[in-house]
């Protein structure tokens, strides 16, 4: 089939992959100049299969007030007169149950399981460089209560096929050097041996390479897709700001822009933009940096190793559209990692960044077919899409041939 893939972050550029090679003709459309400089261009860079619980969870109700009266919080909610936000905040608050987040951390857990083992597949198979990693992460606690929480949760995955281990703070310190500058106050972590680290940008563009030399994908940067035309129960066409695009099939992959094109269409799949921001270090010979991905949990801030460099990522601006650094809380991010990694002694100033992470209220993305029989939809990952871009670009593969999957055929789709 001649497909159209709509939109070149990691999300467009892995379903891009995994339709070649399935022998689909492809063209990738997006309207940046090259592939994963949107939300893909420096997000958090771990590869986190079996850390995938839901932003909303029971827990996150008590700690919201607190959240939301604090500035330097890891939660900012602004609140707008827009009824796509407050759509979205009724979802999500509705979604704060624990069966309702005990549901779905084990079903994307199953996709974050079948993510690792088609990333693990093509990394051995096409020798992409990306700064790709099998590091292991380290959730690492500094409240009692919930590091017990934590262990709760441990046991609950362990039965869908996780593999983790509790540490205590010795341990924690043992595996992972990096973190006696807050050795006082660490009480324990969860460690994942199984997980993984990379630049997602440079994945993006490895894929870019490799597609358009050894599977003839053909790329159309620049245009921008402002709507799909729709003729008897199908879509006929992309309209794009370089005229129309046609295929035989189309599929939406293109992040928070997923919200618009679908809404034109007549559904609502409920993406709302969540802006996070991130810090890269370059590193200097005396750096004590981590090795480990690590999570720090009281602040909501993750740290990555790749290569010379350590991503630092963090942070959640609701009723923010644009992707403008803000002065203050980039200022709160170096201060949380100068406390975290008080020897960090990088080279120069980290580079700066922030991004729109393309949310749904339950944490869920879209992944499979809409009412009209030609267009399939893969968006919605929000902090994942990293994390569950190559499972999702296989699912979506196995939709669109409509064969059976290891993913149960209920999950993840658009209702």
């Amino acid at each position: 089939m001649d497909i159209l893939v709509i939109g070149a972050g990691i999300i467009g550029m892995t379903s891009a992959y995994v339709l070649a090679r399935e022998g689909h003709t492809v063209t990738v459309v997006d309207g940046a100049a090259r592939a994963g400089i949107g939300t893909s261009q420096a997000n958090g860079a771990q590869l986190s299969y079996s850390f995938v619980a839901p932003l909303a969870d029971a827990g996150v109700l008590r700690k919201l007030p607190g959240w939301l009266t604090q500035p330097d919080s890891p939660l900012r909610l602004r609140l707008r007169a827009d009824p796509a936000q407050w759509r979205w905040a009724m979802g999500f608050l509705r979604a704060c149950r624990r069966d309702t987040a005990d549901r779905t951390t084990a079903e994307l857990l199953q996709l974050g399981l079948h993510s690792r083992r088609l990333m693990h597949e093509m990394v051995a198979r096409e020798g992409l460089r990306f700064d790709f990693a099998s590091s292991g992460k380290l959730l690492v606690y500094q409240d009692a209560q919930a590091f017990k929480e934590a262990r709760i949760l441990m046991d609950y995955q362990s039965g869908l096929g996780s593999q983790q281990q509790a540490l205590t703070r010795a341990e924690c310190l043992a595996l992972e050097p990096a973190l006696s500058g807050i050795a006082d106050r660490v009480v324990g972590g969860i460690y994942t041996p199984s997980e993984d680290a990379g630049d997602c940008l440079a994945l993006c563009g490895a894929l870019q390479g490799w597609l358009a030399r050894e599977a003839g994908v053909r790329f159309q940067f620049g245009t921008r897709v402002d709507g799909l035309r729709i003729e008897a129960g199908r879509i006929a066409a992309a309209s794009t700001s370089a005229g129309e695009l046609q295929a035989e099939g189309y599929v939406i992959a293109n992040g928070v822009g997923a919200q618009k094109l679908c809404r034109k269409l007549g559904f609502d799949p409920l993406i709302y933009p969540l802006k996070g921001y991130s810090l890269t270090y370059t590193l200097s010979e005396s750096s004590r940096a981590p090795r480990t991905s690590l999570s720090d949990v009281h602040n909501k801030v993750v740290y990555a190793r790749l290569g010379n460099r350590l991503r630092v990522a963090g942070m959640v601006d609701i009723g923010s559209a644009c992707t403008a650094v803000d002065a203050r809380r980039i200022a709160g991010l170096k201060a949380q990692v100068r406390r975290y990694l008080p020897q960090l002694n990088e080279v120069g100033a980290p580079v700066e960044w922030a991004g729109l992470r393309p949310a749904r209220p339950d944490s869920k993305p879209l992944i499979g077919a809409t009412r009209y029989r030609n267009l399939w939809i893969n968006a919605g990952h929000g902090g994942l899409g990293f994390t569950l871009a190559m499972g999702s670009a296989g699912l979506l593969a196995d939709r669109i041939a409509r064969r059976p999957s290891s993913i149960a055929d209920r999950l993840f789709n658009l209702q």
